[in-house]
């Protein structure tokens, strides 16, 4: 009789643990999907700057071969569109150019606008003058 009395406390012990898990699972969740979507956004803001920096080396790039302010922006906005250019100084053939890009990341994960507000990236470029 021992043994039952056992067998039914075990079972009986199991079923209050199921429905304890399962509130704790429910209290864990929502923050656990937060965080999941703030690391999500954190990637978008990551992979915008690697590519901030792209369009700044491709700005400065034809900014070695050009002074010409329109084509030195085309080529920062064929790889990041809405990105601003702005042409620090280009010297003399050899001498350096240094280009600045900004943009402006927006929030890409839907109601996360509240929480993370838009982000302003700079990237810097400098390479040598190649051509007049």
């Amino acid at each position: 009789m021992r043994v039952e009395n056992a067998a039914r406390d075990a079972r009986g012990s199991a079923r209050p643990e199921r429905g304890q898990s399962t509130v704790e699972f429910a209290l864990v969740l929502p923050l656990f999907v937060v965080l999941l979507v703030l690391v999500l956004q954190v990637a978008f803001v990551a992979r915008d700057d690697i590519v901030a920096v792209h369009a700044a080396r491709d700005a400065a790039r034809e900014a070695t071969l050009t002074s010409d302010a329109a084509r030195i922006t085309a080529a920062a906005q064929r790889t990041l569109p809405g990105a601003h250019v702005e042409l620090v100084r280009r010297g003399a053939v050899g001498e350096p150019v240094e280009v600045e890009v900004t943009y402006v990341t927006h929030v890409s994960v839907p109601l996360l606008g509240f929480v993370v507000p838009d982000l302003t990236l700079h990237a810097h470029a400098v390479m040598q003058v190649e051509r007049p």
